[in-house]
């Protein structure tokens, strides 16, 4: 493997990550503002935790209302209408704590790999 490819994957946290986040960011399910607000404030609060997710910010996940969604793997929530404040709590209760915010989530699929 390339120097170039490894310091890549070594930024994007591949080795350690415990989780990965998706974000759709819009413009079809939501405003592409209010997706980048919310992409900014994924991004500063899972590095001011410490957490050990990789992040993936994505144009469309073809749902095309409700919007902004985050997907949280290996656990395969779905939780749509994202805002800071509900990421905020997502994290404290999801992501710190292990348990998912049941009233906001949409939907679930772990891809059939068991996640909690």
């Amino acid at each position: 493997m390339n120097e170039a490819i490894q310091a890549g994957l070594e930024k994007a946290g591949v080795a350690r990550a415990e989780r990965h986040l998706f974000l759709c960011l819009g413009p079809d399910c939501c405003a592409s503002a209010d997706g980048e607000r919310v992409w900014e404030y994924v991004k500063q609060r899972v590095r001011e935790t410490g957490q050990k997710a990789m992040r993936t910010k994505a144009g469309c996940f073809r749902i095309c209302a409700g919007g902004p969604w985050l997907v949280v793997y290996p656990e395969g929530t779905w939780y749509g209408a994202m805002t800071p404040d509900r990421f905020e709590r997502i994290l404290q209760e999801h992501l710190i704590g292990g348990q998912p915010v049941q009233e906001w989530l949409v939907a679930r699929n772990d891809l059939g790999g068991g996640g909690a």
